[in-house]
């Protein structure tokens, strides 16, 4: 076994590494750069930072002549606002004019882009990179260390949330990195502050609803294994509604207010997908214009209804036989099922199941591998137009250098898990040249011009196909997991 010593400045300098990595990511362009009139992201980002600096909480949801809600109106939970005015008091205090009410839209010097990447950085630094370290500490407690350090690696120099937070400008590392937290917590058995940690995430981004069936399945099938299952499920139900009415305190003076909020939260309008999507209604509007034949609160049921089926199994499964390796497993089973069939869904959404299978790097290899191509090459179109593709060359390429440590792709000795492994292996294989040829077809050849979006088009369902049979392997794994070698672990943690 490592020193001490040598264990902590290990882990450090991995955490100093990929902290670097980021650090060079945001030298590059980012979303909206120099695009006027409504720009991107990043100004979506300063935007908030602006009017929750100097308009009244009653009013940053709400249309008003210092609030134009058609300008990167708010559209995330009161977490996110609050981040916003936070953000927006540094950034007053050094570069007032970069959030100056009306007169900074658009606003983008050398000096305020760089304190705006670094409310980034030190986000990340601050929550997600401590979430990480202690979920490894925790799930994979019984590992070498060599082991411990790569999962590790893996998990921070995940190369697409490196990308759209760093490169394309988003705070994704708070909303996942709490999720993280809170799935460190169950490890250790702290489910009342999972609960809190994740309805936090929950409060920050909605989209972390995608992981909502999991954790509620999770801790209701442990909760109904004690001997007071009322009590504990009374206890959680208290802890989340209890957190909630905290985050959303301001708003909770009348029905109007909280409305007001829910209907930035929840945009019917926008359509039930954005750009070209790898998810079911992308792929297969190619075939079927839903939005010509369904309404749009139709088109919503009809995403409800499959959604909720196609993660049903996982869910069920957790209530009968909660595990923690299981649970891992349902985190991504349920958040690829909302990627694939929920309502309103964006290329970028695939971070949520790529964290869980990060997480599950040195249990399922190439579940990981085969999602992070599909992450990667899924995505590509939307980089390529912020002007990222040299920093989606480096870290691409340096996670595939990472992803060739020996250990890492260890056969299974189990038969029927190896013939997994081996077809997983061919089908990411696949997934990477095809991908490959897609994308550089998108770079370097001119579409027909009838045809002008072909290779997004091709590229999108090319990666659903391989989303779906990820999918269908997920959740024979999670239903093929054993929760009483996990749960003896659990009390292995508790007891250490």
């Amino acid at each position: 076994m490592a020193p001490p010593a040598y264990r902590n400045g290990m882990f450090l300098l991995i955490c100093v590494f990929a902290f670097f990595i980021r650090l060079l990511v945001s030298l590059h362009s980012y979303s909206g750069a120099q695009t006027p009139p409504h720009f991107g992201d990043y100004e979506a980002q300063r935007h908030w930072m602006e009017i929750t600096l100097h308009t009244p909480v009653q009013e940053w949801y709400v249309n008003t002549s210092h609030n134009d809600l058609g300008y990167w109106g708010l559209d995330y939970p009161p977490l996110t606002a609050y981040q916003s005015f936070f953000h927006g008091l540094a950034l007053n205090a050094l570069e007032p004019d970069s959030v100056a009410l009306h007169t900074s839209r658009g606003y983008e010097t050398p000096s305020s882009k760089l304190l705006m990447r670094w409310t980034v950085l030190t986000s990340d630094a601050g929550i997600f990179f401590p979430a990480a370290f202690g979920f490894v500490i925790v799930f994979y407690a019984g590992k070498k260390f060599e082991e411990l350090a790569w999962a590790l690696s893996v998990i921070l120099l995940q190369p697409a949330l490196i990308l759209i937070d760093h490169g394309h400008f988003q705070y994704n590392c708070i909303s996942l990195g709490l999720t993280l937290g809170a799935v460190a917590a169950i490890g250790l058995q702290k489910d009342y502050l999972a609960s809190v940690l994740f309805c936090l995430a929950l409060n920050h981004k909605q989209m972390s609803a995608y992981y909502a069936p999991a954790f509620f399945a999770y801790l209701f099938g442990k909760s109904m294994r004690r001997k007071r299952p009322v009590l504990e499920v009374a206890k959680l139900g208290v802890i989340v509604i209890g957190t909630f009415m905290i985050c959303w305190g301001p708003f909770l003076h009348s029905k109007k207010a909280v409305m007001g909020v829910l209907s930035r939260l929840v945009p019917l309008q926008r359509g039930i997908f954005e750009d070209y999507v790898a998810n079911f209604w992308c792929a297969s509007s190619l075939v079927i214009k839903w939005k010509q034949f369904c309404s749009t609160s139709l088109l919503a049921r009809l995403a409800l209804v499959a959604t909720s089926l196609s993660f049903l199994p996982s869910v069920v499964h957790q209530i009968r036989a909660p595990s923690y390796r299981g649970f891992l497993f349902a985190l991504f089973n349920t958040s690829l099922s909302f990627y694939l069939f929920s309502y309103q869904v964006h290329e970028k959404s695939i971070l949520l199941p790529l964290l869980p299978a990060s997480l599950l790097i040195l249990e399922d290899f190439m579940l990981y591998r085969g999602i992070v191509f599909c992450a990667m090459f899924s995505m590509f179109p939307l980089l390529r137009r912020d002007g990222l593709v040299v920093p989606f060359i480096a870290t691409f390429a340096l996670h595939l250098l990472l992803l060739r440590f020996p250990f890492l792709q260890r056969k299974p000795s189990d038969a029927m898990r190896r013939q997994h492994f081996l077809s997983l292996k061919h089908l990411s294989n696949a997934l990477f040249i095809m991908g490959l040829l897609l994308n550089l077809a998108y770079m370097f050849v001119k579409p027909p011009p009838r045809y002008p979006f072909i290779f997004e088009a091709v590229n999108a369902m090319l990666v659903f196909g391989c989303l779906v049979l990820l999918g269908v392997y997920s959740n024979l794994q999670q239903l093929a997991a054993s929760s009483s070698n996990q749960n003896m672990n659990l009390d292995k943690v508790k007891a250490q």
